[in-house]
């Protein structure tokens, strides 16, 4: 009976990879609803793999799938995948349809990040339920994989899909938030971590739909894992209940705890090997030197048979083959995209919002969380055990290795909504003005525990900040960014009494009470409650630390002396922006106001190549406005957060003012002389990142070759050009024999045929030298639509004054002729002037 149905089986996989290259996306959704609900578990098991990764793409990315990350809500596919990928969707059934039946499906290890790739390759567990009880050894393969169950299989899927590297078709990119796969994030985590109410059961409230739950942990066996934590975030396990005695509700909450742990373990889950290392927990570091001695004492490692089955969670493994040493792997490429870090931000704002939502009995008292609610437990601890450290390492990667450029803004909004958890109470605060709301001391744990997420990050920004361009207007909304968050009342004094607790030394905790209190053998404690109160909070902030810099950390005070002083460094550089920003916006307003209407007759400054250096659309106009006001209020709160006096601010910028250099050719970036220019040195390049000072940059190619102007007509010039070429292939030897001539013919030769700036004086760029042409006529300038216009405006004067064609021509002529004539005889005089 065997064969019938798995040629059944294989048959409706061989139609389902058929339709996949013939029909649409609608027409293969709706023959999928009606299989899911038609064919039994048994028939649907074969499919599943094969429908997860024609959806999500394959873990390689060869496979794209769907292409979740590019549809958007202006295509017709993208409510179809939506209704298709819904949490109580038809995809969704199909995955309680087989989690019923208890089927499971492999996962290579190879593809887990790399932190917890090597830890398995060493031979030790990471303490994370996703791991426990599921590595197995196939028969016959070296490799090790996971045996995940298949809501587990989907949501590995489904996060992998956003770190997959993609290749996009040309003019599109995968960072929108309004993708099908953001939209699908944000429904997963309103669904499976509710802020209201709990999670929906599942369609199938067959017993055999719970996951197993893991064995036990011995308590002789040591802990192998990252941190010192129990297995699960809850005080009591829901999988460790009898099913007799088990809450309906606590059996749905380990859907939450899947989707939760899946999205931080592929998404954050990403540092160094080095970082690695010093984050394990002693225990762990005593178990893998046991497991290496052991391993070396023996004299033949004892081989263990092929498909063996499932490892023991919670002990140390004995590796299947010899892996390379943790020290010796190669770290893996790990640079998050910008669509990866607004995904993460989507994630953080909602586990703020999931964790406020506790109910108000909960938070009433500190041992309430004894009787509370699974899902209320839940809330209590998510943000602490599971998001708290992997986000600081994912956001100290990105500080450290994003490139200095506006995107960074992602990352920044991302770390700045993490460290307020207050924005996202849900309560309606309108009784103070945003600058003015004081951060509740309710938060003061909240701070404390999360003291290097908010120094070290800080520290880390200041590093950037003061190596970015400040006049760029979102440069300079960042740092405004950063400055007004930390500004926010009692914030500040908040991080610089969790800094004073850490720096505290070690309480001696047998110092008795005063006479009268009760001793410890009568029921009493040798320290007050306030000396218990202080302790804890020590630990709660040494505890943080050492967690993440380990016991041999160095501290730097974010206000410390040393720190200070940078912030008066990136203080000057501000108010060096600010100067740089004003003297731009007046620069070009005096631009502004120099272009007439005149200058439409060939009377203004028209050249080609004149063009002004910070000729970006940031640096121009509004953005100049904005970028001072931003800067302005940026120092504003630097000064509230530091308790600088309007005295410091003062000097610090008067210092500037008198700093700064009024002749031209200091205005020009510190450069030495090379043997082909000027050559900048670190200072100059840091003047110029800063916008402090700036090359004159011009055109220094042939300026008939230039890009065609907007105010030019493209047939006109490229016809001109060639008409120039000719005509100076053919009298080139003339033009050069005239303007070699020393007298007035010379000058005069020399004034229509050369460059008036190829043998100017004016310092040039670094290592830049333009070469001296040979003279030629050139023919662009009547491209030009102004001087069309200049032109038709004269012959129509001539026309009003009866003057033929013929005779407005040599008029015109004779005028150029007579300005040209001019310009030799007095021009030298002119520019002395």
């Amino acid at each position: 009976m065997a064969a019938p149905t798995l040629q059944q089986q294989s048959f409706l996989l061989v139609n389902l990879k058929a339709d996949s290259g013939t029909k649409t996306l609608l027409q293969r959704c709706q023959d999928l609803v009606k299989i899911i609900d038609e064919y039994p578990a048994k028939e649907l098991h074969l499919i599943f793999p094969w429908l997860v990764e024609s959806v999500f793409g394959s873990l390689d990315g060869v496979v794209s799938g769907w292409n979740l990350r590019l549809l958007h809500s202006r295509t017709t596919e993208f409510h179809v995948v939506l209704e298709f990928l819904n949490p109580s969707g038809p995809m969704m059934k199909l995955v309680y349809k087989l989690q019923a039946e208890e089927y499971k499906y492999e996962l290579p290890v190879s593809y887990l990040p790399g932190p917890v790739k090597a830890c398995i390759q060493e031979g030790v567990l990471p303490d994370c339920p996703l791991f426990h009880n599921k590595l197995q050894l196939p028969p016959g393969q070296l490799t090790m994989n996971l045996a995940l169950n298949p809501f587990e299989f989907f949501l590995f899927n489904f996060a992998f899909c956003l770190i997959t590297p993609k290749i996009y078709p040309q003019g599109q990119h995968g960072s929108s938030t309004d993708s099908a796969y953001f939209v699908l994030v944000d429904t997963y985590l309103k669904y499976f971590l509710p802020v209201e109410g709990s999670v929906p059961p599942s369609p199938f409230s067959d017993p055999r739909g719970s996951v197993a739950a893991p064995s036990p942990r011995s308590s002789g066996v040591s802990f192998a894992g990252y941190g010192v934590h129990s297995p699960s975030l809850l005080k009591h396990h829901i999988f460790h209940q009898s099913s007799a005695n088990a809450d309906p509700a606590a059996q749905e909450i380990w859907r939450t705890e899947a989707l939760l742990q899946m999205c931080v373990e592929i998404w954050l889950h990403h540092y160094s090997l080095e970082m690695y290392q010093r984050m394990q927990s002693p225990q762990v570091k005593l178990a893998l030197l046991q497991h290496r001695l052991s391993m070396s004492s023996m004299p033949c490692r004892p081989h263990v048979p092929p498909g063996s089955g499932t490892l023991h969670t919670y002990q140390v493994l004995s590796p299947f083959h010899s892996p390379p040493p943790l020290w010796g792997l190669v770290e893996e490429p790990f640079n998050p995209t910008e669509e990866h870090v607004l995904v993460v931000r989507l994630l953080v704002k909602h586990l703020h919002a999931f964790s406020n939502s506790q109910k108000l009995e909960q938070l009433a008292s500190a041992h309430s969380h004894a009787h509370a609610s699974p899902l209320e437990e839940f809330k209590r601890v998510v943000v602490k055990r599971f998001v708290q450290q992997k986000l600081h390492l994912f956001l100290q990667h990105c500080f450290g290795h994003w490139p200095l450029d506006a995107s960074f803004r992602a990352v920044l909004e991302t770390w700045l909504s993490y460290i307020q958890p207050w924005r996202y109470t849900g309560e309606k605060i309108n009784q103070q003005p945003e600058q003015n709301r004081t951060v509740a001391d309710k938060w003061e744990s909240f701070v404390q525990e999360n003291l290097l997420i908010y120094t070290k990050l800080f520290q880390v920004f200041l590093n950037r900040a003061v190596r970015t361009d400040l006049v760029n207007v979102r440069n300079a909304l960042m740092v405004f960014r950063v400055a007004k968050v930390f500004s926010q009342p009692n914030l500040a004094e908040m991080i610089q009494k969790g800094e004073q607790l850490f720096l505290e030394p070690e309480h001696v905790l047998h110092h008795r009470q005063p006479r009268g209190n009760p001793t410890p053998s009568q029921g009493g404690s040798y320290l007050s409650p306030r000396q218990r109160v202080m302790t804890d909070m020590v630990f709660r902030v040494k505890s943080h630390v050492y967690a993440l810099e380990g016991q041999d950390c160095q501290y730097k005070q974010m206000f410390g002396a040393e720190l200070r002083g940078e912030v008066m460094k990136l203080i000057q550089i501000i108010a060096q922006a600010r100067h740089t920003a004003k003297k731009i916006s007046d620069h070009a307003s005096e631009a502004a106001a120099n272009t007439s209407f005149l200058s439409w007759f060939g009377m203004g400054a028209a050249d080609l190549n004149n063009t002004f250096s910070g000729a970006e659309p940031e640096e121009s106009g509004e953005c100049l406005r904005k970028t001072h006001e931003f800067l302005d209020r940026a120092l504003e709160n630097l000064c509230q957060i530091f308790k600088l006096t309007q005295g410091q601010l003062t000097q610090l910028v008067s210092n500037l003012g008198s700093s700064q250099d009024d002749g031209s050719s200091r205005q020009l970036p510190d450069c030495v002389q090379g043997e082909d220019g000027l050559v900048l040195t670190d200072l100059g390049r840091r003047q110029i990142i800063n916008g402090l000072r700036r090359f004159d940059i011009r055109y220094q190619g042939d300026p008939e070759l230039q890009p065609i102007r907007s105010y030019e007509s493209a047939l006109l010039v490229r016809l001109l050009y060639r008409i120039s070429v000719l005509l100076n292939e053919r009298f080139g030897g003339h033009m050069n024999a005239l303007c070699s001539r020393p007298g007035f013919l010379g000058r005069l030769g020399r004034h229509y045929l050369t460059d008036p700036d190829s043998g100017s004086g004016r310092r040039q760029g670094p290592a830049t030298r333009r070469p001296l042409r040979e003279p030629r006529l050139s023919l662009r300038p009547l491209g030009s639509y102004r001087t069309i216009l200049l032109l038709l405006l004269l012959y129509a004067l001539g026309a009003l004054l009866c003057f033929g064609p013929l005779s407005s021509t040599l008029l015109i002529l004779t005028g150029v002729f007579l300005h040209g004539l001019l310009m030799t005889l007095f021009g030298d005089k002119l520019k002395t002037r």
